[in-house]
């Protein structure tokens, strides 16, 4: 087995790609990915869903245009081509991305295939084992089947596969009630398939706040067959399909099966544990506020390390990477006291911070706000009737503790009360310190810090 030696060892091309900044092209370095350039946000992640989403949107714009005086039908939607034009983008930037690290950079060498640490320092792939001073770890993580009987053999799809099918199904079945279930939900019923939702647990999107969750699943009511508290027993073929066995309520018919369970960070796959590495029990590399392991010089992040699982923070963390390889005495650490998160369903959430239940259980003296799209002029424009905003804070010293936002924009609402929670802004400061713009929907935001009671 033949040996090379490097002064950096990056694993996985996602964010860890943008870690060579200009400050290391002298040294060398070691590239490895088993996969395309990109990592999962570019290639299977969050843009290409986020592209079909856009098109969802469309479709549900068109569907509900009646409540405007709008009267038109969505028509048929070409699958095959938002496909194709998803993908014709993306694909070439992912090739592009190894073009330019295999050929326009003389101090990188791209191995390509799976990496599997023989030593705190090397990893062994296709035969070769690379050694490198300094190491990175950003293998990301993968889709995390159930052990379900006859799931494997009847066949079945996950965020990795599904977006790339030349067929709609006629009926997708998806196990599931996380972020990924409800955009995909969203998006394969607007393209036309009846979409079944199978959670084992009581809510969908169990993460968010109260008041999001339960309007949330009401509306999702109205468009999927939404099964909760629910188990799949086994998945069999039949003469129709695909048929799921549920334990509390009648099974259903399917033609595919999205897989949308949650993801498990890929440090088994890379023998991280065997190597030396600490892990914590659900498969997280342990790393410190440098981002550095357990291991000196060996850093990670991402997915592979972070609870987050969000593109923002493993881009944030990179950066914090890239800084401290390249200034050693001068190290800098990862912040994440603030990290927003949205959800690209129908409608959008999007959430930052402490929600109520939290708050109270952390022993706040809270204080609780919640306006609706509908308040506003531009609600009324747009006739929204389930949107709202709902912000939470502590009564005696007035910052916000949290903020939950539901409906057209969440995810952009949101921005501004990240902001006033970074800079450390008193509620009162984020609602009278600044203008918002008349009529503009970011006037929701306005009337919820408002209705903040005074201390």
């Amino acid at each position: 087995m033949t040996k090379k030696k490097f002064d950096l060892l990056i694993v996985g091309t996602g964010s860890g790609n943008s870690i060579l900044t200009p400050e290391l092209d002298d040294w060398s370095v070691a590239i490895v990915e088993k996969d395309a350039f990109g990592g999962t946000c570019l290639n299977r992640g969050c843009i290409p869903t986020k592209m079909f989403v856009y098109v969802a949107d469309l479709v549900e714009a068109i569907r509900h245009g009646d409540r405007l005086g709008v009267h038109a039908e969505p028509g048929s939607v070409g699958w095959r081509e938002v496909r194709d034009r998803v993908f014709g983008r993306i694909d070439p930037i992912a090739a592009g991305g190894e073009d330019y690290r295999t050929n326009r950079c003389p101090n990188v060498t791209v191995f390509r295939g799976t990496g599997r640490f023989v030593g705190t320092h090397s990893v062994s792939v296709n035969g070769e084992v690379i050694e490198a001073k300094h190491v990175v770890i950003a293998a990301g993580a993968r889709p995390m089947i159930p052990a379900i009987p006859g799931l494997a053999e009847s066949g079945f799809h996950t965020s990795d596969t599904i977006m790339r099918i030349d067929e709609i199904p006629k009926r997708l079945a998806i196990l599931g009630g996380g972020f990924i279930a409800c955009e995909m939900a969203h998006v394969f019923e607007a393209f036309g398939s009846t979409v079944s939702i199978i959670n084992r647990g009581p809510e969908l999107l169990r993460a968010e706040d109260h008041e999001v969750r339960a309007r949330f699943v009401e509306i999702a009511r109205s468009r999927f067959d939404v099964r909760v508290s629910e188990n799949v027993l086994g998945v069999r073929r039949s003469a129709s399909g695909t048929r799921l066995l549920l334990e509390h309520s009648d099974d259903i018919e399917a033609d595919a099966i999205l897989v949308a369970t949650g993801r498990i960070p890929n440090s088994d796959e890379l023998d991280l544990a065997a190597a030396g590495f600490n892990l914590t029990t659900d498969g997280r590399v342990v790393v410190d506020a440098h981002q550095q392991t357990s291991v000196h010089n060996v850093y990670a992040l991402g997915d592979i390390s972070s609870p987050y699982q969000l593109k923002h923070v493993a881009n944030h963390e990179s950066r914090v990477v890239a800084h401290n390889l390249a200034h050693p005495l001068r190290r800098i650490e990862s912040d994440h006291r603030v990290v927003p998160h949205a959800v690209f369903g129908s409608p959008q959430v999007a959430s930052v911070g402490l929600t109520e239940e939290q708050a109270r259980s952390a022993g706040h003296d809270v204080i609780v706000s919640t306006r609706p799209y509908g308040d506003t002029a531009y609600g009324w424009a747009m006739e929204d009737r389930n949107g709202f905003c709902k912000v939470v804070a502590d009564r005696s010293g007035r910052l916000l503790l949290g903020a939950h936002i539901i409906g057209p924009n969440a995810s952009m609402l949101i921005q501004q009360l990240v902001q006033g929670m970074v800079f450390g802004q008193t509620v009162d400061e984020m609602a009278r310190g600044q203008y918002y713009i008349h009529p503009a929907l970011s006037e929701v935001v306005e009337n919820a810090l408002l209705g903040l009671p005074e201390a």
